[in-house]
C-alpha cells in the first residue's frame, strides 16, 4: 500500500497520543526524501459515541484541532497510536468530515491490538499485538 499515490497527503494526529507519532512521522519522511508533509491535530472529544459511558461522569477533556491546510486537495492519513475497537477512528472521520471532504482517508496506527467493534482496518501498522480485552496497551 502507498500513501496517496500521486496525490499530495497530509497526515492528521488524533489527540492525545497521535499527535506525537504524526510529528514523529512526519519528520521522518522529510529526512528520508524532503519531503515537507503537513500535519495537523484532531479533537475527537465531542464526536465519541460513549461520551457519559467510560465510568466517569466528568465532561470530557478537550483538546484544539488544528488542521491548516486544505484537506480537500490531500489525501489524510489519520494517525494514532493504538488501534483496537475502531470508536476513536470512526469519532475522527467524524470530525474530519467537517474540515472538509478529502479524496481519502487512510490510517496508520503504531499498534493494533484486535478486538474490533467496528469494520475498520488500518492501512499502515508498525505491530500487531494480539492482547485480551482486559489487557492495556
Amino acid at each position: 500500500m502507498t500513501i496517496a499515490g500521486d496525490r499530495p497527503f497530509a497526515l492528521v494526529g488524533i489527540h492525545r497520543r497521535g499527535v506525537p507519532v504524526a510529528r514523529r512521522l512526519a519528520s521522518q519522511i522529510a529526512d528520508f526524501d524532503g519531503r515537507q508533509v503537513p500535519v495537523g491535530e484532531l479533537d475527537i472529544s465531542f464526536y465519541r459515541d460513549d461520551i457519559g459511558r467510560r465510568g466517569s461522569p466528568e465532561a470530557p477533556v478537550v483538546h484544539s484541532s488544528s488542521i491548516d491546510f486544505d484537506i480537500d486537495s490531500h489525501v489524510v492519513v489519520l494517525v494514532d497510536d493504538v488501534l483496537y475497537t475502531g470508536r476513536t477512528v470512526r469519532a475522527a472521520i467524524d470530525a474530519l468530515f467537517d474540515f472538509g471532504r478529502p479524496p481519502a482517508v487512510q490510517l496508520a496506527v503504531l499498534a493494533d491490538r484486535g478486538h474490533r467493534e467496528l469494520p475498520i482496518r488500518p492501512d499502515f501498522v508498525g505491530k500487531n499485538l494480539p492482547t485480551s480485552a482486559d489487557e492495556r496497551v
